[in-house]
């Protein structure tokens, strides 16, 4: 572009002088040597050359090394804080401590320092907060040492037909509101056959997320190769992962901001956790021990008598995609027809099996359904009498027309 601005510019003199002729030559040379249009290089050449701009001279430093130690020193002082608020302790504080011997500097410096503006004291205290690496308010390049310790796994890396790997993760029973403290259940469940554990716990916290996948590991009739959570620090961190390693458990991590790659457990707490006790908020102990409850029966039910569907393959025709799914089993058939599950588990879980009526287990859970409405609406009832009479009726009615609802869903 430049070349073309130079080469066009000596062209420009001679057609000022040129002919009709002589125009029509230089155009045809300068087409050819620009690339441009006929049009545009007309234009070009017609117009008046632009004055060259002048060159502003560089503007002479104000502040210099003096100030920069100073301010560097003060900076330290109050414990680096930002140029607006830095501002403030300089025009109240360089006289005092130079008073006191803890600043060494001139009557110039000095006097620079409290005038300086805070813009002014964020551009000079920019190299040295990039020397010292001083970490920057939501900086997302910066992780968790944790982060690096446990490797990502993607969905494609799995091993659907390996007994063992686990996906886990939290359903959170705040209601309408995430203030205060609430129940979370860990939702767990088997990638090669589908079996599902559930536990409830008080709040989410390492110590207690780690007692509820204790609680949890000895309900399974295999052991357990991998937990693999998402990014959630309740999930991923050096108390889970030291208990890993002492268990002889693999842990990985799914990738940020992709639910996907926890397809399996999204779907358990849709369908297991959900559907079942549904979106109100529960956060108090009588509801802890409900939820704890159901899940007990709920694990019994869903893993021994109710079938689900693998995925076995994925193709793209004609572009159209084409899902291959296996037979229907239920968890516990998926286990006795598996090779990696030894001859004395499978007896027990004959055992278990035979022992079990799954209608017994269908009314079992309805009433715990019912009985966990029923102190949740109890607990909402009382919350709004002691603010007011009048909509704690109104809301009475709605949680009895709900209640009445749970049951009819139960029942059928």
């Amino acid at each position: 572009m430049q070349a073309r601005k130079q080469y066009l510019a000596e062209v420009r003199k001679e057609y000022e002088r040129a002919d009709g002729s002589g125009r029509r030559r230089l155009l045809d040379e300068a087409e050819k040597r620009t690339k441009y249009n006929r049009k545009y290089l007309i234009r070009v050449l017609n117009r008046e050359p632009r004055p060259e701009l002048v060159k502003r001279r560089k503007r002479k430093a104000e502040y210099g090394a003096a100030l920069v130690t100073a301010l560097v020193k003060v900076w330290d002082i109050f414990e680096q804080p930002c140029g607006q608020r830095l501002t403030a302790v300089l025009r109240e504080q360089v006289e005092r401590l130079r008073a006191l011997g803890e600043l060494r500097c001139s009557d110039q410096v000095a006097e620079q320092l409290e005038t300086i503006s805070a813009s002014t004291i964020d551009r000079l205290l920019r190299r040295e907060k990039r020397i010292r690496m001083l970490r920057r308010n939501r900086n997302p390049n910066v992780q968790r040492l944790i982060y690096q310790k446990v490797p990502v796994k993607v969905a494609s890396e799995w091993d659907t037909n390996e007994i063992g790997n686990l996906q886990v993760d939290f359903v959170a029973h705040c209601g309408r509101s995430t203030g205060g403290d609430y129940i979370y259940t860990i939702s767990v469940v088997d990638i090669a056959t589908n079996w599902w554990e559930g536990q409830a716990i008080a709040v989410r916290s390492q110590h207690a997320t780690k007692e509820g996948l204790s609680l949890m590991q000895p309900r399974f009739p295999f052991r357990i190769r991998e937990l693999h959570p998402d990014n959630d620090s309740a999930l991923v961190n050096g108390l889970l992962l030291d208990w890993c390693q002492k268990q002889r458990i693999e842990l990985s991590r799914s990738r940020p901001y992709q639910k996907n790659d926890n397809a399996w457990v999204e779907q358990k707490n849709w369908t297991h956790v959900r559907k079942v006790v549904g979106y109100r908020r529960f956060d108090n102990t009588n509801e802890l021990r409900l939820l704890n409850a159901i899940y007990f029966v709920l694990r019994l039910y869903k893993n021994f008598f109710l079938p689900t569907i693998k995925l076995t393959s994925k193709t793209r025709e004609n572009g159209r995609i084409k899902r291959t799914y296996d037979q229907a089993r239920t968890p516990y058939q998926r286990l006795m027809e598996s090779r990696q599950i030894d001859r004395k588990t499978k007896q027990e879980l004959k055992v278990i099996y035979e022992s079990l009526n799954p209608a017994e287990l269908q009314r079992r859970l309805s009433d715990l359904r019912e009985q966990l409405e029923k102190v949740s609406a109890a607990k909402s009832e009382i919350l709004l009498k002691t603010r007011s009479h009048g909509p704690a009726i109104t809301i009475s009615k709605q949680r009895g027309s709900a209640a009445a609802s749970l049951r009819k869903e139960a029942t059928a």
